[in-house]
């Protein structure tokens, strides 16, 4: 008699005469069907959750006004709610994969709505930090990797397409909540209308209701191993490298081969330890049992560390880090400020129509589309590609000091989000560079980089203001970083530093392996 239970690696796994087989979803339920339900909730779901951070900029000035604050210390909020969800996208990961992405979004739909709500009620900028920069941020890093996880799941062959409209739903929630939250200010004042953003914020736990899992968490999966223990002491034990059979029509590998230093990290768990010391209980070999595991453990991490170290080594990853840190640091204050810009130099009275951060928002959008489309184009090269957007936004940037009247800053505006939108490159350019196998660990160090400039580069600008009383010093700054950076990137890329062979080949980028992948690329 055989016993069918989900695993998360594989759809079934039917334990016959003391063997494990896995067998893989069918094909029938990807690419289609309830798939594309998931996509339209993911899509609103990061609507619902970055449609206010991604539009900070029309709430930064009323909280200048409400609470007299430094620009350089009020700009922390902006900061750290758009860099927090970066700089912590491997625990936002690592929750999806022990958790599921439905019971995650609850959550976060939890976080976000109550972030928005307690800033209402925010007496100074350091509280406003915690609830709407900390809670909102962490709450938005949670949305994005289990909507993106989910849409993995359910599509293959159509994934680009379905990420694609999945990740457009950010731009389409700034370019919304920008105009809303003006006239919610208008109306109601700037705590009514965080209250109503964040009762709003609500809708993405209905948006986790149709998350429906193809594949069962982890933390189920250690529950029904501790239940069925008794009966089945053998069921959720590893099985030996000759026992091991991969999904049906292929053929049979061992797992030191094909694991990477990630995966080998996530098979050792400390349920091993649990079921050995319970088999040898009272025996003096508990103690060997132990040591090994640990053993085991130690191994595993210094494979990870090693290669992480060995991906470092690698200069042009190096310089794209650097290029990702120094965009970030001078590209996105311009988001947060544009407002107070326009109406501190008197260009715009009262509130607009279309705000700038919308107009940035839906360039951003076109940006993401247009660049990942010519990124395809076989005699582009990818990274150089990266590398003129940097200059082009570093050029806008340096013009926005000498613009003096609303349609100059629109359209340096619209041009700065459509340089922007390079973001949808980052992960294709990781791959080229460091390979497909250790895309999530060199893509996790990219985001940290550039989570970390976003977090730093508006409270950098606000000082510039609050030191010399103008921006022009400040969006000078800006500038030369991000020209600096696409320097860098230009020249350490060049074919003279004899990179190695299997980089200058345009590699076949297929997100089908492992969905993980594409939840750290989130």
């Amino acid at each position: 008699m055989c016993v069918v239970v989900p695993l998360q690696e594989a759809l079934l796994c039917q334990r016959c005469s003391g063997r494990i087989i896995t067998m893989a979803p069918s094909t029938k339920v990807l690419d289609g069907g309830w798939g594309w339900a998931i996509v339209v909730a993911s899509f609103m779901a990061q609507l619902l959750a970055y449609g206010s951070p991604q539009s900070v900029g029309v709430l930064y000035p009323e909280w200048l006004h409400a609470f007299q604050e430094g620009k350089g210390t009020t700009a922390w909020v902006g900061s750290l709610v758009a860099g927090v969800g970066l700089v912590a996208s491997p625990v936002c990961s690592a929750c999806v994969d022990n958790f599921g992405a439905r019971p995650v979004t609850i959550f976060s739909g939890v976080m976000v709505a109550g972030g928005l709500m307690l800033s209402a009620f925010a007496p100074n900028v350091q509280f406003l930090i915690f609830s709407y920069g900390i809670v909102v941020g962490l709450g938005c890093g949670l949305v994005y990797a289990a909507t993106l996880t989910i849409t993995c799941q359910y599509f293959d062959k159509r994934r680009g397409l379905a990420l694609g409209i999945v990740t457009t739903g950010t731009s389409v929630g700034a370019f919304i909540y920008a105009t809303a939250q003006n006239e919610l200010i208008v109306l109601y004042g700037l705590n009514g209308c965080l209250l109503i953003i964040g009762a709003l914020a609500l809708n993405i736990m209905a948006c986790a209701g149709f998350m429906r899992p193809l594949y069962m968490p982890r933390y189920y999966l250690k529950q029904k191993a501790a239940l069925e223990r008794d009966t089945e002491e053998q069921l959720f034990e590893k099985p030996q490298t000759n026992e091991l059979n991969t999904t049906t029509g292929s053929t049979s590998t061992s797992p030191e081969k094909t694991l990477t230093a990630k995966e080998l990290l996530i098979t050792i768990h400390t349920k091993d330890l649990a079921i050995q010391t319970e088999k040898q209980k009272g025996s003096f070999l508990s103690g060997l049992a132990i040591m090994k595991v640990i053993k085991k453990k130690q191994q595993a991490y210094s494979r990870y560390m090693h290669s992480m170290y060995e991906i470092l080594q690698d200069q042009a990853m190096v310089a794209f880090c650097f290029a990702v840190f120094l965009f970030s640091l001078g590209a996105f204050p311009p988001v947060l400020f544009i407002e107070d810009v326009a109406q501190s130099e008197g260009l715009i009275e009262g509130v607009s129509v279309i705000p700038l951060v919308s107009i940035g928002a839906i360039a951003t959008c076109v940006g993401k589309l247009v660049l990942g489309i010519l990124v395809d184009i076989r005699w582009i090269n990818s990274i150089y590609l990266y590398a003129f957007t940097m200059f082009a936004g570093g050029v806008v940037l340096l013009l926005l000091p000498i613009t003096k009247t609303y349609m100059g800053l629109q359209i340096l505006s619209a041009l700065l989000g459509f340089f922007s939108g390079n973001w949808s490159l980052t992960s294709y350019i990781t791959t080229k560079i460091v390979g497909l196998d250790r895309l999530t660990q060199a893509h996790g160090i990219l985001m940290f980089f550039g989570g970390l400039g976003i977090m730093l580069g508006p409270p950098i600008v606000g000082w510039f203001f609050d030191w010399t009383q103008s921006y022009d010093l400040a969006f000078y700054f800006s500038g030369s970083c991000v020209l600096l950076g696409g320097f860098i990137l230009s020249v350490l890329t060049l074919p003279c530093w004899n990179r190695k062979p299997s980089e200058n080949h345009r590699p076949e980028v297929n997100y089908t392996s492992n969905c993980d992948k594409v939840a750290s690329v989130a």
